[in-house]
C-alpha cells in the first residue's frame, strides 16, 4: 500500500489546511464537512486548538490532540491541489526514500552531471532539494508515493 507522507501542515483561515506532502505536491484541505459530520471537530472552531496542528509522527498524517488527527490518506484523498512554486521540490533525503536510492548516488548523480546542479537540484545551507522531474528523468517512477 502506498502512503502519501506529509512533511507539513499550516492552518489557514476558514478551517482550511495547506498540506506539504513528501512527494513535492501541495494540497489545501477543508475541514468543515467533517465538523458537520462529526461533533468530535466542532472543537476546531477555537482558533488556538486549529492552530496547533501538526504532522504525526513519521508523517501518516496530522494531529491536533490525543482525540483529534486525519490520516495522509484523507488529506491526500480529499485534498484539492494547488499550484505553488515549490511543487515538485523534495530533500535528497525524501526522493531517496521515494525511489528507494541512497542518498550518496544522488550525490554522485550531480558530480557526473545527470542531475544538473541550479536546473535540477540546488543547495541550501547543507540540505540539497531536488525537482521530481529530474528524479523521474533520471531514476523512472517511484517506487513509493
Amino acid at each position: 500500500m502506498k502512503f502519501h507522507k506529509v512533511k507539513d501542515v499550516s492552518a489557514l483561515p476558514d478551517m482550511k489546511l495547506s498540506v506539504q506532502f513528501a512527494n513535492g505536491t501541495t494540497k489545501i484541505y477543508d475541514v468543515r464537512p467533517l465538523e458537520q459530520r462529526f461533533a468530535a471537530f466542532k472543537t476546531l472552531e477555537d482558533e488556538a486548538l486549529f492552530g496547533s496542528v501538526a504532522v504525526d509522527q513519521g508523517g501518516y498524517g496530522i494531529i491536533w490532540n490525543d482525540d483529534l488527527d486525519l490520516s495522509c490518506d484523507e488529506l491526500w484523498e480529499e485534498g484539492t491541489e494547488v499550484v505553488t512554486p515549490f511543487d515538485g521540490l523534495m530533500s535528497f533525503s525524501d526522493a531517496s526514500e521515494l525511489w528507494g536510492l541512497s542518498e550518496s548516488t544522488l550525490r554522485k548523480a550531480i558530480a557526473y552531471g545527470k542531475i544538473v546542479p541550479g536546473v535540477d537540484a540546488r543547495k541550501f545551507g547543507k540540505q540539497w532539494v531536488v525537482n521530481r522531474s529530474a528524479m523521474s528523468r533520471e531514476y523512472g517512477d517511484p517506487i513509493s508515493a
